[in-house]
């Protein structure tokens, strides 16, 4: 099955567009650090998950049921293995030294699977990618909202436990999922609702990454090794780890495929966000998610063309 690149490159630059508006709004100061806080904690708790939601389909059938449980299996081994290899590759003495190692571990691991990976499916794939994708995004977004949190937190608490198993993007992924498997459809009024709120996501979250990169100098990010060779094992390793993993175990193609493209997209966005609500290095973390953007224009169709 051959990737439709044009779509690719379509939404990146619209991304770049929509981050450079928060780019700006940030240097005229129409933004303040008290509203992109603001903004955060929106996104988290209120567009994201309803986005996330969105995503599942409500019609159920046995084939369909067969990809969307092969892609959250899949999508459980790959977050495992890049936790895994992430620990080894980050925990070296270069990044500790810069307080950059753990920036580095949640970039390896997370990609911009939600606000990128999801239309880019569903242009390239079609429904069955779709249920592919609904599936490795629940193992996604637990990983996300635990693991991902315990890396900038560094510790075990009960407040950590309560925040995945009451994370409102966890809890959505879930209620999406019962109700599609019991092929449940919510009243007009509901769905229509949760429609128009979800699209807010992009768009917000981006203009929050362009407001945190009008905090950093540009002009010495790509001085910075460390963020071009995190980016560059993110982009490289992360979609051969996956393809080689799930082609070894005899995932259907379709599986295989969206999960690799997924982990050929750049680092996540919730990384700055991330790094604001948690207490990260919100500069370095913004400018690691441009870079890894950047970068991934050339490295993401050569991804392709090697697995595809």
């Amino acid at each position: 099955m051959q990737i439709e690149l044009t779509q690719f490159y379509i939404r990146l630059g619209a991304i770049g567009l929509i981050i450079a508006l928060g780019f700006l709004l940030g240097k005229l100061k129409l933004i303040s650090e008290k509203t992109n806080r603001e903004l955060t904690n929106l996104l988290l708790v209120v567009f994201m998950p309803a986005s996330l939601f969105a995503a599942f389909p409500t019609n159920y059938d046995e084939a369909s049921a067969g990809i969307f449980f092969a892609g959250l299996a899949g999508g459980a081994l790959v977050m495992l293995s890049l936790i895994m290899v992430s620990k080894l590759i980050f925990n070296s003495k270069l990044y500790k030294e810069k307080n950059l190692r753990y920036e580095s571990q949640f970039a390896l691991v997370f990609n911009n699977a939600t606000f990128l990976g999801y239309p880019i499916v569903a242009s390239t794939f079609g429904p069955q990618g779709i249920l592919a994708y609904c599936g490795f995004i629940i193992a996604f977004n637990i990983a996300l909202f635990s693991y991902g949190i315990w890396l900038f937190e560094r510790k075990i608490s009960w407040r950590l436990a309560r925040s995945v198993i009451l994370n409102p993007n966890i809890i959505a992924v879930l209620l999406g999922m019962v109700l599609f498997l019991l092929s449940i459809k919510l009243p007009d009024i509901v769905s229509d609702s949760v429609s128009y709120v979800g699209p807010a996501t992009t768009p917000l979250s981006l203009i929050c990454i362009g407001f945190m990169l009008s905090r950093a100098e540009l002009l010495k990010i790509f001085k910075k090794w460390r963020l071009l060779l995190t980016s560059l094992v993110q982009l490289v390793l992360g979609p051969l780890i996956t393809w080689g993993l799930l082609t070894l175990l005899k995932f259907p193609t379709e599986v295989i495929q969206v999960c690799a493209l997924i982990q050929a997209l750049p680092t996540a966005t919730s990384l700055g966000l991330f790094a604001v609500k948690y207490g990260g290095n919100e500069s370095e973390s913004s400018e690691l998610v441009a870079v890894s953007t950047l970068l991934s224009i050339g490295t993401m169709p050569l991804m392709m063309l090697l697995l595809f």
